[in-house]
């Protein structure tokens, strides 16, 4: 059975630079698009990348959904401030490393699915984040996210799927030390084995063609 391990993207969404100025850029985005990014969460990444691995083998640490609202695009995500929006600037604003900003978009036969995903984002915002990653309890982190909003553009049938997760580094076979400490501090048990999914997982996806953003 393959193991993945989920992402902390309440760590990583912080770090952010300038690169993108207002109003000076443009992207070739779609509602529904899938924006996967290479974001900097320290220990936590490093524990992550040792245990899954994104399209073409590139690191992926958050994804996000892209809408529309009033005519204008933007980004709907599952950030440590829970479920919100995000303009264009301000999310490819955020410092990214070599997995960089890469797109997401449905091939062309399931195509009709993004735009009803994009419309059910918007019932989530306001919802916590899960910083437990428990699939069930109405709480969402990034990748869990988008999995429920293209599951219910599918007529409630998965198009990404969940796996057993692991907390466990694959040398040593024991709990990574910032796994154990950070469920430690939550007073809850880590959640080996159970259900969910990260966006590394979900960027290899036979459902989406892949396309690198070239951000300047």
């Amino acid at each position: 059975m393959k193991y993945i391990i989920l992402i902390i993207s309440i760590f990583a969404f912080s770090s952010c630079n300038s690169r993108v100025a207002e109003n000076s850029f443009h992207y070739d985005l779609k509602e529904g698009d899938i924006i996967f990014q290479d974001l900097d969460c320290g220990d936590f990444c490093i524990a992550i990348n040792k245990v899954t691995e994104g399209w073409d083998g590139r690191d992926f640490s958050h994804c996000a959904i892209v809408v529309k609202e009033a005519d204008s695009l933007l980004i709907i995500e599952a950030v440590g401030q829970g479920v919100k929006r995000t303009s264009l600037k301000d999310f490819f604003n955020k410092h990214t490393g070599k997995g960089g900003n890469v797109r997401g978009r449905m091939k062309a036969e399931y195509s009709d699915l993004a735009p009803l995903a994009a419309k059910n984002a918007f019932q989530y915002l306001g919802k916590s984040y899960d910083d437990v990653f428990d699939i069930n309890n109405d709480q969402y982190y990034c990748s869990e996210l988008i999995y429920e909003t293209y599951k219910e553009a599918n007529n409630n049938k998965e198009i990404f799927h969940l796996y057993p997760m692991t907390y466990k580094d694959p040398d040593t076979k024991e709990y990574f030390p910032i796994w154990v400490d950070y469920f430690k501090q939550l007073n809850t048990t880590i959640p080996q084995d159970e259900p969910g999914l990260n966006p590394g997982g979900v960027s290899r996806s036979k459902y989406l063609d892949i396309e690198v953003l070239d951000i300047k």
